[in-house]
Formats: structure tokens, sequence, C-alpha cells
């Protein structure tokens, strides 16, 4: 390993749970010797990559990855980034996959992706609004967020969409907590007739559920095997999606999935 590659390893120590890290621990976290961490550490520290604070003198990631960010930003956004991951998972399913994100007290379709393996799928509509009570992606924002905000949106009237809608808010917080335990939410049939939905949350940097990452196929593709598969992607694409908008999942979430084959674990 060249001492770039040596440089830049030492950053994926840095994660949520651990901001800061001194450097007898980076040492020991490296299995480097000391002195090597310390001049790495502090080439890092020049160029803005880390910078120490405190009485300890412990390090944390610098300033540069605000400009950074920015410029990752601006040159990536959003919608492309969900584009990709929603096309691996699209052709890992075989359906249809969407990403819908939270605008004010509604979801709305973010981007979508159609399979070519079949002639018959489910469609979508751009910037469709989606409800929270009757689809999978609502069950799954609905779960993984403040009690304030779930109590809100059942107090309002729920839309019975097809003759399969739930619209009891009793039985719709039964359903959520199926859905923390589980970390996938299903539902079928609720928000559109013959259609069978798995989804998973996604988070931001302060571990907050503000979208979705979800697969729909026709009810009557939904085999046993289909479903086992598209249970083991959807989450794994809900991990990927919040890596790649910077997020960090909730440990609770992410230790469901990371052991995962195929799963590499999230910082």
């Amino acid at each position: 390993m060249g001492t770039v590659s040596k440089a830049l390893s030492l950053l994926g120590f840095f994660s949520r749970d651990r901001q800061e890290i001194g450097l007898s621990e980076m040492t020991r976290l490296t299995g480097l010797n000391k002195a090597t961490v310390f001049r790495l550490l502090t080439e890092l520290a020049e160029n803005g990559f880390v910078e120490q604070v405190g009485s300890g003198r412990a390090y944390r990631l610098g300033p540069v990855f605000l400009r950074l960010a920015s410029l990752r930003e601006a040159a990536v956004p959003m919608r492309e980034m969900a584009q990709q991951v929603l096309d691996r998972l699209s052709a890992a399913t075989g359906e249809t996959t969407h990403m819908s994100i939270l605008q004010g007290d509604q979801l709305c379709t973010l981007a979508y992706s159609y399979s070519v393996q079949h002639g018959t799928r489910v469609t979508m509509d751009d910037a469709e609004v989606i409800t929270f009570h009757s689809t999978s992606s609502g069950l799954a924002v609905l779960a993984h967020s403040d009690t304030a905000f779930v109590t809100q949106v059942l107090a309002q009237p729920l839309e019975r969409r097809t003759p399969m809608s739930v619209t009891d808010p009793e039985v719709i917080l039964g359903q959520l907590e199926d859905v923390r335990r589980s970390g996938i939410a299903e539902n079928v049939s609720g928000f559109e007739e013959d259609v069978h939905s798995h989804a998973a949350p996604v988070f931001d940097a302060q571990q907050r559920c503000y979208g979705a990452v979800a697969v729909a196929a026709p009810v009557a593709r939904m085999s046993d095997a289909l479903r086992a598969v598209i249970r083991a992607e959807v989450p794994r694409a809900a991990l990927e999606m919040t890596r790649l908008l910077g997020g960090f999942p909730p440990a609770s979430f992410k230790t469901k999935f990371e052991t995962m084959p195929g799963h590499a674990p999230a910082a």
C-alpha cells in the first residue's frame, strides 16, 4: 500500500459513533507503528482532511470535506445517484423499483427504474404523490419517523384507494411495529390493485428517515423465490442509497442487514 493509500485508509476509521480519534487509538486501529500514524495524520491535517480538537488533541474529519461534499452534490445530484442504485436493484430483482422522498408532509416519487425482463410490469408517474398508509414506502417512512409525525398523518382522513387499503389507524400502528422489527415494509394492493411492493427506509446525516427505496411487482408474479430475492435486495439498496447521499442508518436498522452476503457494512 502506497503512502497516499495508507493516509486515506485512516479516514475510514471515522464514523458517526467514532467522530474523534486520538493518536494512540488510531495506532491501535490501524496496526501501524505510532511514528508512521503520526506522520500520516500530520500530512492529512496539513491538507485539511483532519483537524485536532480538545485538550487531548484528538483528530476529527477536517473542513475540506465540506467543500468536497458541496462539489460532489453539484456534480452528481441526488436524482442521478438514486437512478444508479435503482437501476441495479431493478436488474437484481427483475421488477420496477423506485425511490420516494419526503417533501413537507407529502411523500413523492423521486426516481424509478423499469426492468426489461418482463413485458408486464408496474408503471410509475414522475413526481407522483403516494400515500403513507397504503404503500410499502409510506409504511417504511412512518415506521422510522417520530411519534408526532405519525400521529399527524394518521389523524387525517385516510383514503381507501382499493378494497384492500387499510384505513384503521390502530391496525396501521400494528403494521408499523412489524416494519420496525423486520426493517422491511410490505404492502399488497393497498395503493393500486394487483401490486405487491416491499420498501426499506433511507436516512439522512442526522439519522432521520426522509424517504424509501421500493420494489413493486404484479401480485401474480410474487412467488416465494421472488419475495426472498426482493427482501434481500431492498434493504441492501436502501443502505447503499443512505451512504451515497451522505446519511447514516441507525444502528438498530443497520445491524439487521449488514451481515447479509454481498453487503459491505456502512461506516
